[in-house]
């Protein structure tokens, strides 16, 4: 991270100010807030969440297909 990141103390006051449990939580949201504005390199959370959803549709399908398979086993 380069200097348009807050440094430590820095993270540590608003963490306090904000009753966050860590700094590494709101360095985390400042990151995410970072890559999803186009500053910093990285995935964004709206691809995240694509990723998610099409991993998810991906495990899906693979379970339809075995079932699909078996089922024409069976029927053999």
């Amino acid at each position: 991270m380069g200097d348009e990141y807050p440094n430590e103390t820095a993270l540590q006051t608003a963490t306090d100010m904000l009753g966050i449990g860590s700094r590494e939580t709101l360095r985390n949201w400042v990151e995410e807030h970072a890559i999803d504005a186009g500053t910093c390199p990285g995935t964004t959370t709206q691809e995240s969440a694509r990723l998610k959803a099409l991993n998810k549709e991906n495990a899906e399908l693979k379970r339809a297909n075995e079932i699909l398979r078996a089922a024409a086993s069976c029927s053999r």
